[in-house]
Order: structure tokens, then sequence, then C-alpha cells
């Protein structure tokens, strides 16, 4: 019997994999899957899905989020940077460098845990919506942030308990390996903005023959990295907004593709994913970020956001291969909603 919810959200995997479930599609990556993704490899070539982790450059892109900061540990008074041990040994001939950072974990290249976007839901059927998680797992509860007051989670108004249920150190447990594809938004549309559907889907598989199984990871290719990289941590958010494609999340037959694939995460060079400001789902009460609601909300999908595809998807595109490994562990950091990520792509 599930204790957190009575009723579970249309075009969502709750309970399916046990009551208590954490890893949402995550259980459909299985040793199979991996030796899947294993079978890909022809040549041995690796590429890094990831840019550097102090791009886009700036606060422009999301004024929450800052760009990391590094800083020498201390040893005493003095920088623990190009420090002589022999300042306190004679003896010694070591010299030391040791750096920490402040890092907002979603900053570039990034994960998104099933804990990272929940929704107002009435998972009693009482009438009475709550801010859940994924599974029913609860705000305050089991998500704690500073604004939860005494209650569910036992702790005072200003403390940070994080994600006790669904942070990213289960993805990174469990292991984030297996066989990947790429949509290559830019090789079929260019760099034009538009709202990326269900339709748009089809063509680019039915032209690339493009085979997407269950428990496969699926990357989408706008252009975005390349003009990130170009702009060299200055980004010129006007053109940025101006031109590259998004999921389209408000779309009912790219929604239903998501469910009925069976795909584990979706991975993008931009940063959501989908195209924002999205179509409302409704005209009531509804979702700011619908393909965030549909897939760490509902599905248990992964998302993730700002990765460097552009160079893997034109060797692809030029040996007209469209598979691949990917391995892609984010940080195993307990509580965190996100994490940064250096995925590998080997072909």
């Amino acid at each position: 019997m599930n204790t957190r919810w009575n009723k579970r959200p249309a075009l969502s995997t709750w309970g399916d994999f046990g009551p208590d479930d954490q890893l949402g599609r995550l259980n459909l990556l299985t040793a199979a899957k991996v030796l899947e993704g294993i079978a890909e490899v022809r040549e041995g070539q690796t590429f890094c899905l990831s840019l550097p982790l102090d791009l886009p450059g700036g606060t422009a892109m999301n004024p929450r989020r800052p760009p990391p900061q590094l800083n020498a540990t201390r040893r005493g008074e003095n920088a623990n940077m190009t420090y002589p041990l022999s300042r306190d040994d004679a003896r010694l001939s070591d010299v030391i460098c040791d750096d920490s950072v402040t890092l907002a974990l979603q900053y570039s290249t990034q994960w998104d845990s099933l804990a990272h976007m929940g929704q107002w839901f009435d998972v009693n059927d009482n009438g009475d919506a709550e801010m859940v998680f994924y599974n029913g797992y609860k705000a305050g509860v089991d998500i704690v942030g500073e604004t939860d007051y005494r209650g569910g989670c036992g702790c005072d108004s200003g403390t940070h308990l994080g994600a006790k249920a669904l942070g990213i150190e289960n993805m990174a447990q469990h292991g984030i390996q297996g066989r990947a594809v790429m949509i290559d938004i830019k090789r079929h549309f260019g760099i034009r903005r538009f709202a990326f559907g269900y339709q748009h889907l089809m063509q680019i598989i039915e032209a690339d023959n493009i085979d997407i199984r269950p428990g496969d990871l699926v990357c989408f290719r706008t252009g975005m990295d390349e003009a990130i990289i170009e702009m060299n941590g200055e980004p010129d958010m006007a053109y940025l907004n101006s031109h590259f494609a998004g999921l389209d999340g408000s779309d009912p037959a790219l929604r239903q593709w998501v469910h009925d694939s069976g795909v584990v995460a979706l991975l993008a060079d931009n940063p959501a994913v989908e195209i924002l400001p999205a179509k409302p789902l409704n005209n009531d009460f509804y979702p700011s970020h619908p393909l965030h609601d549909l897939c760490l909300f509902r599905l248990g999908v992964y998302l993730g956001e700002l990765w460097l595809m552009s160079p893997l998807a034109d060797w692809l595109a030029l040996q007209q291969r469209t598979a691949f490994l990917l391995t892609a562990p984010p940080l195993r950091l307990p509580g965190a909603v996100g994490s940064p990520a250096t995925p590998v792509a080997t072909v």
C-alpha cells in the first residue's frame, strides 16, 4: 500500500517501480542497456559533452545561478596554492596546490534530479492540492528548503536539508551509462527559434533512420552550444533568445511519445531542453515548464541541460550514424537537486 498518495497524475509512472521508488525511468537503464550502448562503439573515439563549467558566463542567463568561483584552500593564514612546504620544514621539497570552488550546481552542463521540480497536486484525492514531487514525495517533508517551517521535517525555519528523497545521489549510485541517440535539429532545421514538436521529431527520425528504444538516452542538438562557446563568457541573450529550437512541452503528441517511448532522459544543448515561455497546458492552473512537469514530476525522466552536442553531432552525421555509448554520472552529493556533469560519448 502506498502511504504517500491515493491518486497519481495522468501520464505518470508513479508506483510502477514500487511504492518507494526514487529512480523513475532510470530503472530501465539496466545491464542489458549498458551492453546495448557498448555495442554501438566501433572506433573507440571519445567526445566530451560538457561545456567549460564557467560558461555561459555571468548571470544573464539565470540571475539565481552565479558562475563558479575558484579559491585556494588555506594553510593557516596563507593560501595553499604554490605553497612550498620548505616554508614549514626546510628539508621538504614539495610545492602544494589545493583549491576549492563555490559552484551553483546547475550553472553550466548539468543534470536535473527528480527533486528539481514538483507541482501542486491532489495526491490524496480529497480536493486539497499539496506541493509534491515524483512518486508523491512531499515538500517540507522529503524535500526541505529554508522556507519550510517546523512540521513534517521537524526542523526550524531557515534550515536547508535539501532532498532527503529523490536527490542526485540516487542517479550517481545507480550509474548513468547506456545507449544514446542524437536528434540533430540544427542539421535539419537550422538555428531558427521554434517550438520543436512531435511532427518535427518524426521527420528527423524518418530522415536519419533513427532507432529509439526503451531505456535509451535521447540527445537534442540545436546549435546553441556553439553560440555560447563563441560568446566566450559574455552571452548575448538577445541573440540566444531569438534563435535555436526548444522542445514543445505543451504538444500533446510529443508528451504522449515521451510517455510511450520508455526513454530514460532527454538531453539538450540549451538551458531548459524545452522552449520557454511555454504555451499553457490549460486556462486554469498550469506548469510554467510543461516538459519539466511531464518528465521530472510525472514520468521520472531525467533532463540534461547546456550539454556540448555539436562536435559529436557533426561527427555522427559524417559517419551516417546516430547511436553511441553515453557515460554521464552526476556528482554523488547527497541532498542535491542538480549536478554538473562531464559526459563522455564513445563511438
